[in-house]
C-alpha cells in the first residue's frame, strides 16, 4: 500500500454540479506580495446518486453555504458563497418528498462525493478532523459513469506484513469525460505489533486548463528510539502548478512531540511566478527543559540577476541568550550591500545591541531592557495527543499467543531533500 500512496496517479475530475453537487472554479491568482495560492467557490448538496438525475425543483428551499477561510499571518482572508440554482422539475407534484430525495438510494452505487479542492499556501499541517477519513471495513473496487460522460471509482483493501504489521486503505477519484480532468484521493492508516501507528492521505488532480496540484499529509505515533518515549510526527507536502504561465509553489512542514515536551518544527517552502522566485526555511526546536532554538531564512531572486534576502536566529536558557541576523541584497551588477547585527541578554535587564552594515553603519551599546522570549511552544504534546484521537484508536491485528514483536531499530532513514525532484520551474 505505500508504494500505490506514494505513486498515485495526478488526477482530479471536473464534476458537474448535477451529480455530485459540486460547483468548482479554480484560479490562480496573484497575492500580494507576488505569492500564488489557489482558491476554489464551492456549494456542496448530499443528496443520494439516483436522484441527482433529476432537476431540482424550483418550489424546493435552495441551500447557501458560506465558507470563512482564514489563512495564516502569511496569507489572507476570502469569504465566498455560492448557492444551487432551482430549475422547474419533470417530477410530479405528487411525489412524496422521501421518494423525491431518495428514490432507489443504495449507497454502494452512489459515486464518492468530489474531493477536488487544491491545497492553499501557508496553511501548516491540518488536524485529522479535517480530513474525514473514513476508511471502509471491507474489500471494495466499483466504478461508475456519470451522465455527462465523467466516471469515477472507488477501491478499497488491506494489506498485511511481517511483525503484525496491517495496512487498511481506501483509494477513490474520477475523471471527465476528455480526460482533461481528474482527481484521485487515497486514506490510510498504518499498525503494527509494536505499537506503531500511522494515519495518512494523499491527493491529486488536475484541471482543463493545465493545472496540477498534489498534497500528501501525515500523522504518526512510535516510540523513540533513543528515549524510548511515546512520539507523536505530523507533516505534510504541497505542491500546485499553473497550466497557463510559468508559476508554481511547493511546501513541506513537519512537527514533532513527544511525552517530555521534546518538540520541533519546520517548513521549507518554494515558489516561482514568471521571472521572480522566492524560498523560505524556518525552525523552531524546544528541548523540554527550557532551552529554545528558533531561526527562519527567507531570500528571493529575478531572472535580471537581482537578490535579495533577510535571516535570524535566537538561542535562550533560564534568560540568558542571543539574537543576530542579516538583511542583504545583490544587484545585477553583483553589488551587494547587507546590514548584520546582534544581542546579547545577559538575564539581568541588560542587553549588549551591536551591528553594521556594509555602507558604514555601526552601532555597539549596552541597553536597559527587559528579555523576551517562548521558552514553550503554543502547541505542544497536549494539543497533539488531544487532536490526535483517530490515530490512537486504530487498533492493532491481535498477536497470537507467544508471538512478541520485533523492536530491532534499524539504521537512520537518510534525509529527505528541501525539495521535491519535480519542483515548479
Amino acid at each position: 500500500m505505500s508504494e500505490m500512496a506514494a505513486s498515485s496517479a495526478v488526477s482530479l475530475l471536473d464534476i458537474k454540479p448535477r451529480r455530485f453537487g459540486v460547483n468548482h472554479e479554480l484560479r490562480l491568482t496573484k497575492w500580494k506580495r507576488k505569492v500564488l495560492w489557489f482558491d476554489g467557490d464551492q456549494t456542496r448538496r448530499f443528496r443520494c446518486f439516483a436522484d441527482m438525475l433529476a432537476p431540482i425543483r424550483r418550489s424546493e428551499k435552495s441551500e447557501e453555504r458560506r465558507f470563512d477561510q482564514k489563512t495564516s499571518a502569511h496569507g489572507a482572508g476570502i469569504k465566498t458563497s455560492s448557492s444551487a440554482v432551482p430549475f422547474a422539475s419533470p417530477k410530479s407534484r405528487f411525489v412524496s418528498k422521501q421518494e423525491k430525495f431518495y428514490p432507489r438510494c443504495t449507497p454502494r452505487l452512489t459515486g464518492p462525493q468530489s474531493r477536488d479542492t487544491p491545497p492553499k499556501r501557508d496553511t501548516g499541517i491540518a488536524n485529522e478532523k479535517d480530513w474525514g477519513i473514513d476508511l471502509l471495513n471491507e474489500n471494495v473496487n466499483e466504478s461508475g459513469t456519470n451522465e455527462d460522460g465523467s466516471s469515477w471509482f472507488r477501491e478499497s483493501g488491506h494489506d498485511l506484513g511481517d511483525n503484525g504489521y496491517r495496512c487498511r486503505w481506501t483509494r477513490m477519484g474520477g475523471r471527465s469525460h476528455d480526460g482533461s480532468s481528474e482527481w484521485t484521493e487515497t486514506w490510510w492508516e498504518k499498525s503494527d505489533w509494536t505499537g506503531y501507528k500511522e494515519l495518512g492521505v494523499e491527493k491529486s488532480g488536475k484541471n482543463a486548463e493545465g493545472d496540477t496540484w498534489w498534497e500528501t499529509w501525515q500523522e504518526v505515533l512510535h516510540q523513540d528510539e533513543w528515549s524510548n518515549l511515546a512520539r507523536i510526527e505530523r507533516s505534510a507536502q504541497k505542491q500546485a502548478k499553473s497550466g497557463t504561465e510559468n508559476a508554481g509553489w511547493y511546501e513541506k512542514w513537519w512537527e514533532k512531540y513527544d511525552a517530555k515536551g521534546w518538540t520541533e518544527k519546520g517548513a521549507h517552502k518554494y515558489g516561482r511566478l514568471n521571472e521572480q522566485s522566492w524560498w523560505e526555511k524556518w525552525g523552531e526546536h524546544y528541548d523540554g527543559r527550557g532551552s529554545v532554538l528558533k531561526w527562519t531564512d527567507k531570500w528571493a531572486e529575478t531572472e535580471l540577476g537581482t537578490k535579495w534576502g533577510d535571516k535570524w536566529e535566537e538561542k535562550f536558557f533560564s534568560g540568558i541568550g542571543s539574537r543576530q541576523g542579516e538583511t542583504w541584497h545583490v544587484s545585477p551588477n553583483s553589488d551587494r550591500w547587507s546590514r548584520t547585527w546582534g544581542e546579547e541578554h545577559f538575564g539581568n535587564g541588560k542587553v549588549h545591541k551591536y551591528g553594521k552594515s556594509t555602507t558604514g553603519e555601526s552601532w555597539d551599546i549596552v541597553v536597559d531592557e527587559e528579555t523576551y522570549y517562548e521558552a514553550e511552544p503554543h502547541y505542544g504534546w497536549a494539543d497533539v495527543v488531544g487532536d490526535s484521537t483517530q490515530l490512537l484508536s486504530i487498533q492493532p491485528r491481535e498477536r497470537p499467543p507467544g508471538v512478541y514483536p520485533n523492536l530491532e531499530f534499524g539504521p537512520s532513514p537518510p534525509p529527505e531533500p528541501d525539495q521535491p525532484p519535480d519542483q515548479p520551474q
